[in-house]
């Protein structure tokens, strides 16, 4: 059985995935805040819907994308810059933690501020 919005599903992650691997690593890391902050922005829609999994889901997804930003520092190149960025990940990392407990949406607000004030960072070099 054929169905039409599938097939437009799989081109489309076809296509998402394409993106990913032929992306310069700037734009990688900008990909990785704004899914940051769109995962942050769905875990405040979840919560004001009261819906605990879907908060937690999309907590662990940003968590996740920390951490990925996190494993990609490279601290013989980047110096001082990827100590501030590793302090400035792991406080994130860990207010994501406090906001998916307290189910604090200022908290997911804090974190969100910085991962945009980051993005619009690389965007400008």
């Amino acid at each position: 059985m054929y169905s039409g919005n599938n097939a437009y599903a799989n081109a489309g992650n076809a296509y998402k995935s394409n993106e990913v691997m032929t992306a310069p690593k700037k734009k990688l890391v900008i990909m990785l805040y704004e899914g940051a902050v769109k995962n942050l922005k769905l875990a405040k829609i979840a919560m004001e819907e009261k819906n605990i999994e879907k908060t937690n889901a999309a907590f662990i997804k940003t968590q996740n994308i920390l951490t990925e930003l996190m494993s990609t520092l490279n601290f013989d190149q980047g110096g001082d810059i990827a100590k501030n960025l590793m302090a400035l990940y792991q406080y994130m990392y860990q207010r994501t933690v406090s906001a998916n407990i307290d189910k604090n949406q200022d908290t997911a607000d804090e974190v969100i501020g910085y991962l945009e004030e980051l993005r619009d960072a690389w965007s400008q070099i």
